[in-house]
């Protein structure tokens, strides 16, 4: 109960957070009309793909979301820190090249930003639209920090 409360607050900042940025304060990638959209991957897909390591799941969240829950061999990159142009060689430090980039937050919205931001990398990038619980429902293994 506890940790749905305050999953669910954090949750609610970040969107109302989001909500009041004029457009002033979005980053290059937030004003990109680029046609990057959710991926029409099936969750399977994704999962078997991953197994493969033909893909990485990448949780972009911000920490404490991340510390209470996220999906086993993710990779953490917050959206909030891809908003400020990454540091390119630690990001390919933490994204290997010449494979897929799902990434993932708590409903879709944070991925596809994300999305976006790694995108402009040279990345292949499919923006998950279920988030975080629906992908442990699926059968992703979740682990806690």
């Amino acid at each position: 109960m506890i940790k749905r409360l305050v999953m669910g607050f954090f949750m609610l900042v970040t969107v109302l957070t989001l909500s009041v940025s004029s457009a002033d304060t979005l980053s290059k990638a937030d004003r990109d009309e680029s046609d990057l959209k959710h991926t029409t991957d099936s969750l399977e897909k994704v999962k078997e793909l991953v197994e493969k390591k033909k893909a990485v799941l990448v949780d972009v969240r911000e920490l404490v979301e991340w510390n209470a829950g996220h999906v086993e061999g993710a990779v953490l990159l917050p959206w909030r820190e891809l908003q400020d142009k990454p540091d390119e060689k630690k990001l390919r430090e933490k994204l290997p090249e010449d494979i897929i980039v799902y990434t993932y937050c708590a409903v879709g919205y944070r991925s596809l930003r994300a999305g976006k931001i790694i995108a402009g990398y040279k990345y292949d990038v499919r923006p998950l639209k279920p988030g975080y619980e629906e992908l442990v429902k699926a059968g992703f293994k979740s682990e806690k920090k």
